[in-house]
């Protein structure tokens, strides 16, 4: 009987040669594998960039349709992938990656649960949220135009022009200010005049302005220019104008034209004799101070016609 030992350095040999003849024959489809996933890629870029040129000019929803061509190119690239595998005779391999994927994703939704929540809040928002690109919003003290809504974050800029990225899931569970969903916004200053001013007179003139100015909203009784007694001031009766503006150029219609507006009531109420008083300041003088000594600067004018 013959027995023949093998060292284990010729086991090991044998073995490397074994799976290198065998990586030999699977190098051929590993190479077509490597093709189908770089031809995948650059299908799924061509498709989506035919999708964001001509769907994106048509559609109706810009936030809905640069989502879905992040979805579609993700979506695709994960096939060609896959196929990929299928072709290099992996298909082990593959059908481990899905196993192992969707066990990792247990495991990643609670080591990284705000990347989650965040993605799960995008894929909600795409299809449901409360603003359109462009919209003018407020979240929490974040107030500006939207630009973009990503599977992580919605981006915001600001009109002082910062760069604002807010996460979805502090978008789809905060209160949303939306300035901007129907275009139309209430804006209101406080203007005072003196006491012995005509009150009604007042309110007419400064209604007079509001009507003849054509940035304002003018249409209906649900968006009608008032002004209301609002305060009684220490030295002014203090009226409050209200007027609606268009608000889908919040910027212009909200900070220019409110500053339009109180500079012809400023002008308007003048040109009529109206006094506009400063703040009266009170001075008390208790009885272990000393007093303040004033003088009285005449005008020049006066001096003059006096000598």
């Amino acid at each position: 009987m013959l027995i023949i030992t093998q060292t284990a350095s010729e086991t090991i040999t044998e073995s490397i040669a074994g799976y290198y003849e065998k990586f030999l024959a699977l190098l051929p489809r590993i190479a077509l594998g490597i093709l189908v996933i770089v031809a995948g890629v650059l299908i799924a870029n061509f498709l989506t960039s035919i999708y964001r040129k001509r769907i994106l000019k048509r559609a109706e929803d810009p936030l809905m349709a640069r989502f879905l061509a992040q979805a579609i190119k993700i979506i695709l690239v994960i096939i060609a992938i896959l196929l990929a595998l299928q072709v290099a005779g992996l298909s082990g391999v593959a059908t481990g990656i899905l196993t192992a994927a969707g066990g990792a994703a247990i495991i990643l939704g609670f080591a990284f649960q705000d990347i989650g929540k965040n993605f799960l809040a995008g894929i909600i928002l795409a299809f449901n949220r409360p603003f359109n690109i462009n919209d003018t919003i407020k979240i929490d003290n974040h107030f500006g135009k939207v630009k973009a809504l990503n599977f992580r974050y919605a981006h915001v800029k600001t009109f002082d022009g910062r760069d604002i990225y807010i996460p979805n899931s502090d978008v789809l569970t905060k209160p949303v200010e939306n300035y901007t969903a129907d275009g139309f916004y209430r804006k209101d200053f406080v203007v005072g005049i003196g006491y012995e001013d005509d009150i009604d007179a007042a309110k007419q003139i400064i209604v007079d302005v509001l009507d003849s100015n054509d940035y304002i909203i003018h249409d209906d009784e649900d968006h009608e220019s008032f002004v209301i007694e609002d305060e009684l001031a220490a030295s002014t009766v203090n009226l409050r104008v209200f007027f609606w503006v268009d608000t889908f150029d919040y910027r212009k219609s909200a900070a220019v034209t409110q500053g339009n507006i109180i500079r012809e009531v400023k002008e308007a109420l003048e040109s009529k004799g109206f006094n506009l008083p400063a703040d009266i300041k009170e001075l008390k003088l208790y009885g272990n101070e000393e007093d303040i000594p004033l003088r009285v600067k005449q005008d020049l004018n006066d001096a003059e016609k006096r000598t």
